[in-house]
């Protein structure tokens, strides 16, 4: 047996002191090893780590776990506050759900903090160990959605889809800081599964007073008029994109909004209800495979309900994502605000044409009717 014990970095002092951080880095400066750019905003996983590490200063039975990736999923910021608070099991992904599961069944409040891609590795784990036995864990779900350079290994394309199938889980993907921080709040008083997935990046700036409302499970926020053309119903980062559409399409007169869904499962079926029978067009948008996802259970539950709606969902195609940047990728497959609204207004026209295409389909009917009315009156008095 040959146990061999690799060192990463080796012979590059900040990548031996940093092997994460250099695990895949954007351009640096060499004899430091900082990055030549730097965000300007905080990022989600940031803010994460950052939120997480106050609450456990109130609630001593808040553990934190990682699987090898303790910078990657900000929990290095607890770490270093919460050190006996704190576990890194390695790459075993698996053992990491099942021992949240353990110390959630012990009265601990354990957040399992794990990328999109690699929590599928724990399948099994979340589906027996955690949600069979209705266990309070958090899943924090850091890289959910397009990762970028980092490539189809790592895209987080397949969450939404996977969990949505499990019972008892709940399913939250904020868009905004504050609500990815009252998400880790609410999670962690819920008493039962809970997975809040959001994506790598920074946050946007977010200036949209409605995602202020209080976080409450299954419940979203409208941003517009409850009655109009087109309303994106969106989750997660695409919210933003969704948001740039609708501005646009309204300078163009078009009546858009944006229902920001906040929860996959379960979700706001009261107010999608109502939109589906007062929007002419709802367009369903994530970052996350169209099969199985958000969209799906949206335009399944207009068809169980009887909403006669034209219902297009727009997400990641059945394919595997290929290497690129965000926003490269955004456009590629349509998520990105300028597609949103061409798409919206070619359905919308679609849907125009057919709705005057029907009416004229009626007058005629009705021109037909009365003709034939008339032929039988006029044959009847001839009769008399």
């Amino acid at each position: 047996v040959l146990h061999v014990t690799t060192r990463k970095g080796k012979g590059y002092l900040p990548a031996e002191e940093h092997p994460e951080k250099f695990h895949g880095s954007s351009p640096f400066v060499i004899e430091t090893g900082e990055p030549i750019t730097k965000g300007s905003r905080p990022g989600y996983t940031q803010i994460f780590g950052e939120e997480l590490t106050r609450l456990a200063h109130e609630d001593d039975r808040i553990l934190a776990i990682t699987a090898a990736m303790p910078s990657g999923t900000g929990l290095d910021i607890f770490a270093r506050e919460h050190p006996d608070r704190f576990f890194d099991v390695g790459i075993a992904e698996q053992y990491a759900v099942t021992f949240a599961a353990g110390l959630a069944a012990g009265g601990f409040k354990p957040v399992c903090a794990i990328y999109s891609t690699f929590l599928a590795r724990a399948y099994d784990q979340v589906i027996q160990d955690v949600c069979l036995q209705n266990l309070p864990v958090v899943f924090a779900i850091d890289r959910a959605g397009l990762v970028g350079e980092d490539g189809p290994t790592h895209h987080g394309a397949f969450d939404l889809t996977y969990l949505r199938a499990v019972p008892n889980i709940t399913i939250v993907a904020p868009a905004s800081a504050r609500e990815l921080s009252m998400a880790i709040r609410l999670a962690l008083s819920s008493g039962k599964p809970f997975a809040i997935r959001y994506p790598r990046g920074e946050c946007p700036v977010d200036e949209t007073q409605e995602f202020d409302a209080p976080l409450e499970i299954g419940r979203g926020v409208l941003v517009g008029e409850e009655l109009g053309d087109v309303c994106f119903v969106a989750v997660g980062k695409p919210v933003y994109e969704a948001l740039s559409a609708a501005e646009n399409l309204r300078k163009e007169g078009v009546r858009a909004s944006v229902f920001n869904a906040r929860f996959v499962k379960p979700f706001d079926e009261k107010t999608l209800e109502m939109l589906g029978r007062n929007f002419r067009l709802i367009i369903t948008v994530e970052d996350n495979v169209v099969a199985g996802g958000f969209g799906e259970a949206v335009a399944s539950m207009y068809a169980r309900a009887g909403i006669e709606v034209v219902c297009e969902n727009i997400g990641l195609p059945d394919r595997f994502m290929p290497h690129g940047s965000p926003g490269e990728l955004y456009r590629l497959v349509g998520l990105d605000s300028e597609s949103l609204a061409r798409i919206a207004r070619a359905r919308l026209n679609e849907s125009g044409a057919a709705s005057e295409s029907a009416k004229n389909e009626r007058v005629k009917q009705t021109a037909r009717i009365q003709q034939a009315i008339k032929r039988a009156l006029s044959s009847f008095f001839g009769l008399l």
